[in-house]
């Protein structure tokens, strides 16, 4: 790493490059980049902490710089062509993460579902007791200069987290996700054994998902969950509105009792992966039991405001499991309102691969809104409409248009989550919009 060299981010609003730009300026490094001048959520951290943002531009890239490329981005992006031309060096995002976790006690966290929130659970409880950088996939991104600990969020996406080698891996799960790139279920297990192979130290692997019990790794493997037959187990499980309680026993022995301010069975599983990274290492329960109660959570999951008596949620679900992971949550935190799914697609190659278990989700909520699906980068256009999730979905669902919301306002003491991993924010702002600006005689 070179402190007289500006670190340019070519995309830096990507949830992963914004946090690893938040990460290279908090310890000391020249920061900088460029993207699309559209608002990104992951922007505002990094105008907080006054890192210049360009349009995208080939004159961006000047001699003194190390160029951090999107993995978004193909290598004819203009910046990326500047780079090559002018000589000056050009890295993508995932190659330069792994370089730099060569200098911390570092710890991955990945899996198909959940490991944003794990991730950014273990930042905040090691972050109170050592100084520790971290990269979480909601953007936030934290450096210390100095730190001892990296914690960061290891993306199987095109096999991206083989960059990386680090001392312990947290897995949350294996399910069939980027239909894009990935051809099956087996496709999918095997890249997570590839990665586990090189882990150094340890993994935690939730034993509750049948997939990471059959990881042909040489690593030791240390399983955690609900079912007595894992190392690492919850038992006593409370649920309530105000978050979920358990004892934790691990190979047979009382460790501690847990408070968590967070919902669903999925929580759970999550601090017991932080619990058994904690045993493993010897730190004290009795401190993270304590940091534990204080978790607020990372952004675009489970993220809540009211407006009136209306409780509005954002999360980042788009994917069936996750779905039904945030309903989950909602049915225990909300017991006795209705709970109203706004759901946008993420891609069509993700949609038609998983069209009926989309449709499955979806009918766990008590009424259905769906926003057109989300075209990405890599897919303009596919075989699928958003018609054909909504005439699967039992009970029938509403197809949402931007320009017109008010369906919503139907709507009184009720819970209504907007998911997905597009823009379907913009649904949300329009309904919050609305939704203020109408009397109470009106909704």
């Amino acid at each position: 790493m070179d402190k007289s060299k500006i670190y340019h981010f070519t995309g830096i609003k990507g949830s992963g490059m914004s946090a690893l730009a938040l990460v290279l300026h908090g310890e000391g490094y020249s920061v900088q980049g460029s993207d699309l001048e559209n608002y990104f959520f992951t922007q505002k951290g990094l105008e907080d902490a006054g890192i210049k943002m360009f349009p995208f531009n080939a004159e961006n890239i000047q001699e003194g710089q190390i160029v951090i490329a999107g993995n978004a981005f193909p290598d004819s992006h203009e910046e990326l062509v500047a780079a090559r031309e002018k000589g000056i060096e050009m890295i993508r995002y995932h190659k330069f993460l792994g370089e730099l976790l060569k200098g911390y006690k570092s710890v991955a966290i990945t899996g198909s579902h959940g490991k944003t929130s794990t991730t950014g659970l273990l930042a905040h409880v090691l972050s109170a007791m050592e100084p520790t950088s971290y990269l979480i996939g909601d953007g936030t991104g934290h450096g210390v200069e100095g730190s001892e600990y990296f914690v960061l969020e290891a993306c199987e996406y095109k096999r991206h987290f083989m960059a990386y080698k680090p001392d312990y891996a947290i897995m949350t799960n294996i399910d069939f996700d980027h239909p894009d790139y990935y051809t099956d279920i087996d496709d999918v297990q095997s890249a997570f054994e590839s990665f586990g192979r090189q882990v150094k130290k340890g993994i935690i692997a939730c034993g509750d998902d049948a997939r990471l019990h059959e990881l042909d790794v040489t690593t030791p493997i240390t399983y955690y969950g609900i079912a007595k037959s894992n190392d690492v187990v919850a038992e006593n499980i409370e649920k309530d509105t105000e978050g979920s309680h358990f004892d934790v026993y691990i190979y047979g022995k009382f460790y501690g009792k847990f408070d968590i301010p967070t919902f669903g069975t999925h929580n759970i599983l999550n601090a017991l992966a932080i619990i058994t990274f904690y045993y493993l290492n010897n730190f004290n329960p009795e401190e993270l039991a304590s940091n534990l109660k204080t978790f607020g959570g990372v952004k675009r999951r489970f993220s809540e405001k009211k407006i009136k008596e209306i409780t509005v949620i954002d999360d980042y679900a788009h994917h069936p499991s996750e779905i039904r992971a945030t309903l989950d949550a909602a049915r225990q935190k909300y017991p006795t309102k209705k709970i109203v799914a706004v759901f946008q697609p993420h891609t069509f190659t993700r949609t038609i691969a998983l069209l009926d278990e989309f449709a499955k989700a979806l009918s766990l909520a008590d009424d259905v809104y769906l926003c057109d699906i989300f075209a990405s980068v890599r897919e303009k256009s596919g075989n699928v409409s958003i018609e054909d999730l909504a005439a699967l979905v039992e009970g029938g669902a509403t197809v949402l248009k931007l320009e017109n919301v008010s369906p919503l306002l139907v709507y009184k003491d009720a819970v209504i989550i907007f998911m997905g991993a597009g823009d379907v924010q913009k649904f949300e702002f329009a309904y919050e919009q609305l939704l203020s600006s109408t009397s109470p005689t009106q909704n």
